[in-house]
């Protein structure tokens, strides 16, 4: 009967079984001056055909990174992913799993996981690691606030955390955003002019519950004053260090020079860029944070057999069941992409990962060389570089993007995004996948920009 009923019948029907006698009752609570009075442009009825061929147009529109020179990066980057690792991250086992809740029927699932997590362990040189975050903008967050955890009743500032000046805005609001609930004070650590941190600044933040800088920075540098960090600020401030896990395979793990908790952005191992996620954060620590740090872990143990078992441990029940409680409002990971980081790891082996590390610095210097040729292009920063560096060019970045972009090349990030104050300067980022051909191309074009910014001056 229903299906027969003209439309405003069946509105009639719906509203009067919701105790309304008009669609102006149904929306009564909505002021009158935020309600939209025109009609939607929406377009006609299609067919199934009509709406493919629309979205095949739509995504077209799209400029995927490998298909122009693009030296964009500033936190993802372009790196080699085995064939393997997509093959093996699309069978069922591990596609279509669920949390393993219950280990008698999930060891496989448990196994793979634990192994991710020894990767990760041995990567940063720490004894812990858990089952990855959201990303590393969340778990750089969760960093300063399990540092307060641990902290607070010894430091000399308590709730007070200290962050690098050059972390980027994005990942600085996600670290405001944790921290102002939990009444936490941050505080932000100088950099020199040459990239590299001023370690006289860093005296002030001895005492406090944490200090979080990256290595290499996000503008590339890579900074040999961190060794000598945690003896600067002492037992009981822990110094989490950011990284980018390519750079572990020519740069020391940070666990070896005194991190005390160790996050990063795990996507260039094992995951595309693809329009910005999914993602996944990496988090080690030391044993004084293993009870207050997020996320689940899995751990290895002997059944009653004698057998290897696993299953998820330590991850307290408040962050399932009692959130006023909880550690961490996450009580869930990234699973499946972070598997995909395990089994790049397991591919490359040690060698391996040190072959992609030297290929990324490689193609970085590479293009740190030819730009530093071209007329009316500065090297910022005097200091060795891992993936990106920034360069000054004539007039504003964001022009010179845009004659890029007209040539076919995605130039870099405009630094005004991040500090607006610095309206002339792009971070361009080169990895193993920068050709030479790519190179040359933008130092042509940057050339072209600077005699036409002269001209135009």
């Amino acid at each position: 009967m229903v299906d027969q009923l003209p439309n405003r019948g069946r509105e009639a029907e719906m509203l009067k079984e919701m105790g309304f006698d008009s669609m102006e009752d149904l929306f009564a609570d909505i002021p009158e001056d935020v309600r939209f009075k025109g009609e939607l442009p929406l377009p006609a009825p299609q067919s199934e055909e009509e709406i493919i061929a629309d979205a095949r147009r739509l995504l077209g529109a799209n400029q995927d990174l490998g298909s122009r020179p693009s030296f964009l990066g500033a936190g993802l980057y372009r790196n080699y992913v085995p064939a393997a690792v997509f093959q093996l991250v699309t069978r069922g086992e591990f596609l279509t799993a669920y949390t393993p809740y219950q280990p008698e029927v999930s060891q496989g699932m448990l196994q793979a996981m634990w192994e991710f997590q020894t990767l990760v362990s041995e990567l940063v040189g720490l004894p812990i690691a858990n089952l990855s975050l959201y990303d590393g903008s969340t778990a750089a967050a969760e960093a300063l606030t399990c540092a307060v955890r641990v902290h607070n009743r010894k430091a000399s500032q308590p709730n007070t955390v200290y962050v690098s000046e050059l972390t980027p805005p994005d990942k600085m609001s996600v670290m405001h955003n944790y921290c102002q609930g939990a009444d936490i004070s941050i505080k932000t650590l100088a950099h020199k002019p040459d990239g590299t941190l001023d370690l006289e600044a860093v005296e002030a933040a001895a005492g406090s519950c944490g200090v979080y800088i990256e290595q290499p920075n996000p503008l590339g540098v890579m900074d040999e004053g961190l060794v000598g960090l945690k003896a600067m600020l002492g037992d009981h401030t822990a110094l989490i260090v950011g990284v980018q896990p390519v750079s572990l395979g020519v740069l020391e793990a940070p666990g070896h020079y005194g991190a005390d908790i160790v996050v990063g952005e795990g996507q260039p191992l094992g995951s595309p860029v693809t329009a910005g996620g999914p993602l996944y954060g990496i988090f080690a620590c030391k044993q004084p944070y293993l009870r207050l740090m997020p996320g689940r872990i899995v751990g290895r143990s002997i059944d009653v057999d004698g057998n290897e078992a696993y299953c998820l441990t330590l991850s307290t029940r408040e962050q399932h069941i009692r959130r006023h409680r909880a550690t961490s409002n996450i009580c869930t990971n990234e699973t499946l992409i972070a598997l995909m980081g395990a089994m790049h790891m397991a591919l490359l082996g040690p060698d391996g990962l040190a072959d992609l590390a030297h290929r990324n610095m490689a193609a970085c210097q590479a293009l740190k060389e030819r730009l530093s040729t071209v007329d009316g292009v500065e090297i910022v920063h005097d200091a060795p570089h891992f993936n990106e560096f920034a360069i000054r060019v004539k007039g504003s970045a964001s022009a010179c993007l845009a004659h890029l972009d007209q040539h076919g090349i995605t130039g870099g990030l405009d630094l005004s995004r991040w500090f607006p104050d610095i309206t002339d300067q792009i971070l361009v980022t080169a990895t193993d996948q920068t050709r030479s051909g790519d190179i040359e191309a933008l130092a042509a074009q940057l050339a072209l920009w600077s005699t036409h910014a002269e001209v135009a001056a």
